[in-house]
């Protein structure tokens, strides 16, 4: 077997207090840190656009929903700055960090499944990139496709202006191994959870509504 991941682990007010296994951090429901950010393609859709990632069906957390852009844990030892390699990872991007975009931290409490509480100190970024989704390199193993959600369209259903709206993106099919396009309708349970600290952290950051 592989050796175990190892998280630095927080008190509740985010001092460090040691270290301890991936598996531990998540039985124990110990804090640790994460590391998100979000792709935002300016001139897509109406208000631009963001990037999410639909995580793969194998994951054991919130399989087949759509996720932040690029989102991966901090091993122990691991500074913000080194989180920038889940843009590389997971989809391909070798982006410096200075170029991301910081918007601030977040602390969330989850209970995905039964033996798992997740608790996160979550480092939120923003990396504005017009790329198309068929150039994306992501990791297959992890991602099952991309899509492309409006803004604007967005906001409004986290907020319960709108209970569905349909998105655009790519799939990948295992039997062709290639990536196809794909369009769904869906609703905010289609998404991995978030807090409203998030959402208003996170919207803050991407302007003012309409």
């Amino acid at each position: 077997m592989p050796p175990s991941e190892m998280f630095d682990i927080f008190d509740e007010k985010m001092v460090r207090i040691g270290s301890d296994s991936r598996e531990n951090a998540h039985a124990k429901g110990l804090w640790h840190q994460t590391f998100h950010c979000w792709i935002v393609h300016p001139s897509k859709g109406e208000g631009g656009s963001l990037l999410f990632q639909l995580r793969h069906m194998t994951k054991d957390t919130f399989p087949g929903l759509l996720d932040t852009s690029c989102a991966g844990h901090l091993q122990a030892g691991e500074t913000v700055e080194d989180g920038v390699r889940e843009l590389r990872e997971e989809l391909g991007p070798n982006v410096p960090f200075e170029e991301l975009i910081y918007c601030g931290i977040v602390a969330e409490e989850c209970i995905p499944s039964d033996g798992l509480i997740d608790r996160e100190f979550s480092h939120v970024f923003l990396y504005t990139c017009d790329q198309e989704l068929e150039r994306y390199s992501f990791q297959r193993e992890e991602i099952s496709g991309l899509f492309f959600v409006d803004i604007p369209k967005f906001r409004q259903l986290v907020g319960g202006g709108i209970e569905a709206l349909q998105i655009e993106g790519i799939v990948w099919d295992e039997k062709v191994q290639l990536a196809r396009p794909e369009e769904r309708v869906v609703s905010l349970g289609d998404f991995t959870p978030n807090t409203n600290e998030y959402y208003k952290m996170l919207f803050g950051h991407l302007g003012p509504e309409g």
